[in-house]
């Protein structure tokens, strides 16, 4: 075997590992999509609980009576800009069956 010969050999042996590593290394890549989608799901749940309490916080601050004058504080402004925001994040969003 000439030296060009047994240098081709080794080249296509050393293909094979570099595409065998390429398979394992894009499955690895898969696995950790989807873990970073299970993790968006579960934020997705945790943003509909938060929409949640802001929408009743919010309910529970317009409950009471408020004096005329004075101006409404910064926290009320967030809290009713986050709720306004996050209701209409779900009102767009996908349904929970076109996600899978």
């Amino acid at each position: 075997m000439n030296p060009l010969q047994s240098r081709k050999l080794l080249l296509l042996a050393e293909s094979e590992l570099n595409r065998a590593q390429l398979v394992q290394e894009w499955e690895t890549l898969t696995e950790e999509v989807r873990a970073i989608g299970g993790r968006a799901k579960s934020f997705d749940e945790i943003a509909s609980s938060a929409a949640v309490l802001v929408a009743a916080l919010a309910a529970f601050r317009r409950a009471r009576p408020v004096q005329a004058g004075p101006k409404p504080s910064w926290l009320r402004t967030i809290l009713r800009g986050a709720s306004m925001c996050f209701t209409l994040w779900r009102a767009f969003r996908s349904p929970k069956g076109d996600r899978d």
